[in-house]
């Protein structure tokens, strides 16, 4: 794809979104086999359901936009997935693993907070009102699951595994 104008390159970022998106989808099943915090678990399913819901979001945008969705991959996802897989085949306690796991995942939080703030901009700059209010929605989830991530590993999980 050449990237003519803000709008392709708007259109390339929502693609490799939207493969992180489903690359997230796959991995979060197994970061809640991995994890033994009740929390960590029901946080890592909440989020799992929000992304399948963020995955149709970004469908709709493509719709709007007249795009397909396919053709990127995201590749920072990919190398952030593997890092994690690479932390659950660590042998640790189950309370360091837990903490470990919220790592991993706030790293992909805080990747997709870039991603959705960048895409945000653009839509923005580009007069795509319909466009932005559901990336906007996105990003708010984002950051409410990085916040949330917080709070389970300093009430929880970090005490765990500092013992």
């Amino acid at each position: 794809m050449k990237l003519n104008n803000l709008k392709d390159l708007l259109i390339h970022e929502l693609k490799d979104i939207y493969s992180a998106e489903q690359q997230i989808t796959k991995a979060l099943p197994k970061m809640i086999d991995a994890c033994s915090s009740e929390k960590l678990k029901g946080a890592f399913q909440d989020h799992l359901q929000v992304t399948q819901k963020q995955i149709e979001r970004l469908d709709m945008v493509f719709e709007k936009l007249g795009e397909k969705s396919s053709g990127e991959k995201c590749k920072a996802m990919e190398g952030i997935i593997r890092e994690c897989e690479s932390m659950m085949n660590e042998r640790a306690d189950a309370s360091v693993m837990d903490a470990a796991l919220i790592a991993c995942a706030q790293r992909v939080e805080h990747y997709e907070i870039a991603a959705y703030g960048t895409v945000c901009t653009y839509a923005k700059e580009l007069g795509m009102k319909d466009v932005l209010d559901q990336l906007l929605r996105t990003l708010d989830e984002e950051k409410a699951t990085d916040q949330r991530l917080t709070i389970i590993a300093e009430e929880a999980v970090n005490m765990r595994a500092e013992r």
